[in-house]
Formats: structure tokens, C-alpha cells, sequence
């Protein structure tokens, strides 16, 4: 399979609420995060959500500071009971970018 990611990933263990920007009464979903980049989030829930859709994120990053963000899934994959996503950030503020950047610098310092 080709690579298509723009940047670098890195594992986060974090949970975020999400909620589709365009339902008529907005539900909050639990998601695993597993993996993370300044360009995008890979992650699994059970809930079935949309490809193409977007939704509303609040993701709660290592230092406890919480990015708020919009995701668009452009990726599903069932497995048994769950769903993994790959999903883009639309429109995220470049300093939420720094912060995910700083954190895969340290990471990569801290696995030399």
C-alpha cells in the first residue's frame, strides 16, 4: 500500500468526544486515538460514523491542554466490533500544530 500520509505519526494514548457538524442533534462519541500527526488522526471507535463527514473534536493531548479541532474521516476499516478512522484536521490553528510537532520531537529524543 502507498503511503499518503504529509507527516510523521506518532502513538497518543488519548480519548476525544466528537459530534457531526451537520446532524440535526449533535451526539457525543468516545474514539481512541492511536495514532497522530500535525496533519491528521488515526483512531477507533464502535460507532459507525461517515466517510466524507466532518466533524467536531476535542482532543485532550498529553500536557492535559485540550485542542479543539475539525476532523474529515477520509478512511474506514471494520475490525470485529469497532471502526478504525484515518481523519484530516480542517483548519486547525498552527500553534495546536506546534504542540503536536513538539511532542514528536521529544519523542523521537526520548527513543534515540
Amino acid at each position: 500500500m502507498e503511503e499518503r500520509r504529509k507527516s510523521r505519526r506518532i502513538e497518543l494514548e488519548a480519548k476525544i468526544m466528537v459530534k457531526r457538524l451537520d446532524a440535526h442533534e449533535p451526539e457525543e462519541i468516545i474514539i481512541e486515538v492511536f495514532d497522530l500527526s500535525k496533519t491528521g488522526i488515526g483512531f477507533t471507535c464502535e460507532k459507525a460514523l461517515t466517510i466524507g463527514a466532518v466533524y467536531e473534536a476535542s482532543l485532550t493531548i498529553w500536557t492535559k491542554e485540550v485542542i479543539h479541532a475539525f476532523i474529515e474521516i477520509v478512511r474506514i476499516f471494520k475490525e470485529d466490533n469497532s471502526f478504525n478512522y484515518g481523519g484530516v484536521f480542517i483548519g486547525m490553528p498552527e500553534m495546536d500544530m506546534h504542540r503536536i510537532e513538539t511532542y514528536e520531537t521529544v519523542m523521537e529524543e526520548t527513543n534515540k
